[in-house]
């Protein structure tokens, strides 16, 4: 099989032969497969076998592989030149587009990655409010920049250390860690800390599909107010993919600073940081907060998100029949987990969906971690048998797009049928 020979090339030159970790099948024991190309929702291996794609390049692409539309941008911006590191028209257009679906968002920089965007936020609003505290949740991935990469230490209110080799803990202790879907861990932090940022997505992605309630998400934007800190809302992942403006979309919550990426870029990089225009006018030339980037709104990438967008806003139907298809899979799934006695969680969130192998709701990363990961591990390997492509991690974020057929959706719940029924039958075997 070529799959297998060159994933074994690949990591003579490449480290773990992915330039991503997550893309290396870790946590479920086997090897990735190497794509050669995709078309609407399916994938295809270099070996020839058909999948459908329920990653899309981990949320970007949610008119499917290869859409005309965004292609024919592309293509056409190409032809005049790839970048050119000075302004052009596009930017702007892109930038006008979404500030005019976020009345709370009056300017935006854009940037090449998700990392980037929350790295260059977190860096505004300490400049802003002048405090170097800031707060994340334990299971809330912002990218890899060394100020994030923590975990916990004997309880929320402790200095962070770091999760990462060549990160020293002088990094991160400014970091502070708190509980998802607890406020009272939140206040815990200001208590020991002069905190003056906030971060948070406000549907995680990065533990699983995990929702940040009303409750909790309105109660941070009232202790924000209060602290006088800012409140940085994530939607790297949920941008565009919950609703058409996110969690905005659902809750009406005005954060501070909104990082974007991934559809915002329609498959090519970039992404976005956007917020009030007091805040944003502290970015260099204006101000003192200093960030840069070559290839920031270069015109392919602008082209290709504006193809995207506008896309998302000319059919009003687009995000019901996504999340309609989203919780077909998740009740084929819920189903079938009945039938055979395995316990399971699930959640939609407009085209995102998520499972754990939990017999209780998860609504942190301490309840998440309890989800059993071999059973998952097992899941992958059976629906990635009958053809169905998902998210190597019990701790990812499925995806629907546009073009997922309800040929492709019936094939997806037998698939999840057949593949529960195995898992029964190693729970009986044990």
């Amino acid at each position: 099989m070529k799959n297998k020979d060159k994933f074994l090339e690949a990591q003579k030159y490449i480290p773990g032969g992915v330039n991503s970790p997550v893309r290396a099948f870790g946590s479920v024991g086997s090897d990735p497969l190497i794509i050669d190309k995709g078309e609407r929702e399916f994938i295809y291996d270099i070996d020839g076998n058909e999948y459908i794609d329920y990653v899309l390049s981990w949320g970007p692409l949610i008119f499917g592989h290869c859409d005309k539309d965004i292609e024919n941008a592309v293509i056409n911006t190409a032809k005049k030149g790839l970048s050119f590191g000075a302004p052009c028209l596009l930017e702007t257009e892109l930038a006008k587009l979404v500030l005019s679906k976020f009345p709370h968002l009056d300017k935006i920089r854009f940037v090449s990655s998700g990392t980037e965007a929350t790295m260059s936020a977190i860096r505004l609003a300490r400049g802003y409010s002048k405090k170097d505290g800031i707060i994340k949740f334990e299971g809330c991935y912002h990218g890899h920049s060394d100020g994030l990469l923590v975990k916990a230490g004997s309880g929320a209110t402790t200095f962070g250390y770091s999760s990462s080799l060549g990160v020293p803990n002088d990094i991160v202790k400014n970091t502070h860690l708190a509980k998802y879907n607890d406020l009272n861990s939140v206040e815990e932090c200001f208590k020991n800390a002069d905190i003056g940022v906030i971060i948070v997505e406000p549907i995680a992605g990065n533990m699983g599909l995990v929702p940040g309630s009303d409750e909790f998400l309105n109660g941070l934007r009232k202790i924000c107010d209060e602290k006088g800190a800012v409140l940085i809302f994530d939607e790297v992942m949920s941008g565009f993919r919950a609703s058409a403006t996110g969690s905005y979309g659902l809750n009406k919550i005005k954060a501070d600073i909104v990082t974007f990426g991934k559809v915002i870029g329609g498959g090519m990089p970039c992404a976005a940081y956007a917020g009030k225009g007091e805040i944003m006018n502290l970015i260099s030339p204006l101000g003192g907060v200093y960030q840069a980037g070559t290839l920031s709104g270069n015109p392919v990438a602008m082209a290709a998100g504006l193809a995207s967008l506008n896309k998302i806003y000319a059919d009003e139907n687009l995000f019901i029949n996504l999340e309609n298809k989203s919780k077909f899979i998740t009740q084929a799934m819920q189903e079938a987990a009945k039938e055979n006695g395995i316990p399971l969680q699930t959640d939609v969130r407009g085209s995102m969906w998520g499972f754990f192998f939990n017999e209780n709701p998860v609504t942190n990363y301490t309840q998440a971690l309890k989800s059993d990961t071999d059973r998952f591990a097992k899941f992958h390997f059976e629906m990635l048998k009958r053809g169905i492509y998902l998210a190597p991690s019990q701790f990812e974020t499925c995806f629907v797009c546009e073009p997922l057929s309800q040929a492709s959706l019936d094939k997806t719940a037998q698939a999840i049928k057949e593949s529960f029924k195995a898992l029964w039958v190693i729970k009986v075997k044990r």
